[in-house]
Parts: C-alpha cells; sequence; structure tokens
C-alpha cells in the first residue's frame, strides 16, 4: 500500500503514545485548562535567575516526566526532537545538553509540536527507531521581549494579539504494540503568505496556512470535518480562527462545530488575554494536558491536530517583511488504524 497520498503520509505501523506530560505558567494554570495540566508553576521564573533558563527548565523536565510516565527511561529513547520561540532554539538546546538523546532541534515556530510529533512518526514508521520523545516549549516573557516588546515597557495590546503561553508539552511516541491513541496519518504543511505584516496579528497571518493544510487532508484522506471529534488548530486565537472557518466555507468546506482552536480556549474571558493563547507551548500543553487523555478515556474518537506557525524573526519584522505560515495536521485515533 502507498504511504504517501498528495502531502499525506499514511503510517503502516501503529505509532502510539506511550507517555504524556504538560508543564504550564501561572496563569495558564489560572485558566479554564488548569486542572488538566500535570505541574502548573507558582511563578513565571521557577527558582532561575532569567526566564530563558526558565523556559529550558520546562523543556527539560516536561522530557523526563513523559519519559517517567511511559515507564521507559531516557536510555530508551532513540531520539529526542523538540524546540521552541527562541534564537537558535537555546531552550530545547542547552536542555538537550542534560538529557544525552541524539537530539534534532526543530524550528516550526508556533508549529513546533505536529512538526515534532510528525517527524517522531515517520522515524518509527520507516523503522529507524522503536522510541522517541517529541517536545515543544515556549514562555511569555522570553517570547515578548523578543518579538515585541520590553516587558519593562509596559506596551498597550491590539485586541487582536494573543499572549504567549508559558508551557512545555512532552509526548513519547513508540511503534511497540499497546494501547492508543495512535497517529494514523500526517501531512506535511507548505508555507503561505497572505502579505500580513502585523506581529499582534497573528492569528490572520497563519490562519490561510491552516485552511490550506486541513483542505489537503482532507482530500487527500477523502473525509470530510464531520468524520472527527473535532479539528483542533494551534494557536490561531479567537481572530484567527474566525478567518479560517470563512476561508474553509468560501472553499465549499462547512466545518461546523468540530472546528476548535487551543489558543481560543486556553483562557478565560476574564483573564482579558484579548485574542487568546499562542506560542508553540500552547498546542503542546492542550494536547498533552488534554486531547490525548480524553482520547484515552473515549470522550474524543478521532481528532486531527493542527499546530499553526508565524515564520517572523526580529530581524524580517523590522525589515518590513510580511509573516509566512505554516501548519502541520496530525490525524490521532482512540483505536487501531
Amino acid at each position: 500500500m502507498e504511504k504517501r497520498t498528495g502531502r499525506t503520509i499514511r503510517l503502516q505501523k501503529k505509532i502510539r503514545f506511550a507517555g504524556c506530560a504538560s508543564i504550564a505558567g501561572p496563569m495558564e494554570g489560572e485558566g479554564p485548562l488548569g486542572s488538566c495540566f500535570d505541574q502548573v508553576l507558582e511563578d513565571d521564573l521557577w527558582g532561575e535567575n532569567t526566564w530563558e533558563k526558565a523556559e529550558s527548565k520546562m523543556f527539560y523536565e516536561a522530557v523526563r516526566l513523559a519519559i517517567a510516565k511511559s515507564g521507559m527511561s531516557m536510555e530508551d529513547m532513540h531520539f529526542l526532537l523538540g524546540g521552541d520561540l527562541l534564537n537558535q532554539l537555546i531552550a530545547a538546546s542547552f536542555a538537550a545538553r542534560q538529557i544525552d538523546i541524539p537530539f534534532l532541534g526543530l524550528y516550526g515556530a508556533c508549529s513546533t509540536m505536529a512538526e515534532t510529533l510528525s517527524l517522531g512518526s515517520m522515524l518509527l514508521d520507516g523503522g529507524f527507531a522503536e522510541q522517541v520523545v517529541c517536545c515543544a516549549t515556549s514562555h511569555f516573557s522570553t517570547a515578548e521581549r523578543q518579538f515585541r516588546f520590553p516587558l519593562e515597557m509596559g506596551a498597550q495590546r491590539t485586541p487582536t494579539a494573543q499572549r504567549t503561553v508559558t508551557g512545555a508539552g512532552a509526548t513519547v511516541l513508540t511503534s511497540k504494540y499497546g494501547p492508543g491513541p495512535y497517529i494514523t496519518h500526517v501531512t506535511i504543511g507548505r508555507v503561505v503568505d497572505f502579505g500580513i505584516k502585523d506581529a499582534n496579528n497573528m492569528g490572520a497571518a497563519m490562519a490561510p496556512a491552516a485552511a490550506d493544510s486541513i483542505l489537503t487532508h482532507l482530500e487527500d484522506t477523502q473525509t470530510r470535518p464531520e468524520d472527527y471529534s473535532a479539528i483542533f488548530t494551534g494557536d490561531l486565537g479567537t481572530f484567527g480562527l474566525e478567518i479560517l472557518r470563512d476561508l474553509l466555507i468560501k472553499a465549499g468546506v462547512d466545518p461546523k462545530d468540530v472546528l476548535r482552536d487551543c489558543g481560543a480556549e486556553m483562557f478565560a474571558p476574564e483573564q482579558d488575554t484579548h485574542a487568546g493563547g499562542s506560542g508553540c507551548g500552547c498546542s503542546g500543553i492542550t494536547l498533552n494536558g488534554r486531547l490525548i487523555p480524553e482520547l484515552q478515556k473515549g470522550e474524543l474518537d478521532r481528532i486531527l491536530f493542527i499546530a499553526t506557525g508565524a515564520l517572523m524573526s526580529t530581524v524580517s519584522s523590522q525589515q518590513g517583511e510580511s509573516i509566512p505560515g505554516v501548519a502541520h495536521v496530525v490525524q490521532i485515533e482512540r483505536g487501531a488504524q
């Protein structure tokens, strides 16, 4: 049987979630999903003297906890795939020097969790590994001062702005026999750019890429939105989610009530985060803290997880460049393939 149809990979082996971990910041812990997370930090420095060190610590601890929950050890992991939002992936790379697992550092901006799962599952399906651990992390304070303004400025945020989630999500994937849920398909996104230049409206920049990947996945797999319990984008927030819905309907696909977004559901309205959450930790902790447990309990049956990334940098923004977007689709099912 062909493994690839269009841009979609159909995995031949049962690539299962063996262990999941989620570590969230204080504000995320106060939100609607607070009870889902394995650990909620009391403060966002977490005993370190910089926010960057705290973010790296979250990455390390999430990886360690996911492996422990899988019943395996660090030595059982063949590869570590992970990334963050910082220049040169310093949160992930500095954590990896302590983890001592062969490391593939990946940058997909906020799409990083789906990117690690996609490549990790393909490594397992190809027989190049039996266990891998995937992780993505972000931190409000590190991302804010890298991409926007120093926190000390207290700059006023626009209604379309999102709050970068402080959190780390980690997943152990294995090709060995055991209970699901399983990754069955992945659709690799392509870079889509509609010319958005506003760094405070990343939902609009990423929504076209999400629409492109979702439509491609549905066509490649010959499925419809109603075939899924939920279609979860990663980081579009409330504004980006509505743009995505409009783009899908315009393309002739009505997502009805199955279309949802991790960023739109991360914070409560009274927390005043404007358009919701973003950052690769947003989809990372939602997937590992909420969605996988709901699949395990049978509350969900089959989902699409589409983490979305705004591929910008401080340099590109200062040079007046637009913000390209990318989105990768991971199809996850509760039962057998």
